[in-house]
């Protein structure tokens, strides 16, 4: 029998949350499992792991959190095949890692962008939380024009 586990936790509170622009000031976990560690400030969330918050739903096996004594979550790491969904583009990769203070979240390890006939392959797309601005390396891909 499996039984999902379910928990909100709050966004980093700073003047500029680095999550607001996909919604709301919590984040939305469900996982089968959930490991906490209160002293350690960390977490780890296994079997079909689902993060949403707002417009963002990340899907995958694991996801390993840390977060301070608020509990404000300051980083996330997703494994193990990672499925990200916002405003109409889905992406996957192997893994995802996000440093909440830095305003950084990192897809790595063979990347694939995909928004309707147009898709983008990388080794490494890396996204400015803060601007929405997208760096990534070593791509390939095709972008349809119009006629």
């Amino acid at each position: 029998m499996v039984v999902a586990t379910s928990i909100l936790l709050v966004a980093p509170a700073t003047a500029a949350d680095p999550l607001s622009a996909v919604g709301g000031d919590k984040m939305a976990v469900q996982a089968e499992k959930l490991e906490v560690d209160v002293s350690g400030g960390s977490a780890v969330l296994t079997g079909n792991v689902s993060l949403s918050k707002g417009d963002l739903k990340v899907l995958c096996p694991r996801i390993d959190l840390r977060f301070d004594t608020s509990p404000h979550i300051t980083w996330i790491k997703g494994s193990g095949g990672v499925s990200a969904d916002v405003r109409g583009v889905h992406g996957e990769a192997p893994e995802v890692e996000a440093d909440l203070s830095r305003q950084t979240l990192e897809l790595r390890g063979g990347v694939r962008l995909a928004r309707g006939n147009g898709w983008l392959q990388a080794e490494k797309a890396t996204i400015d939380m803060a601007t929405a601005k997208v760096t990534l390396t070593q791509v390939k891909g095709s972008v349809p024009v119009p006629k």
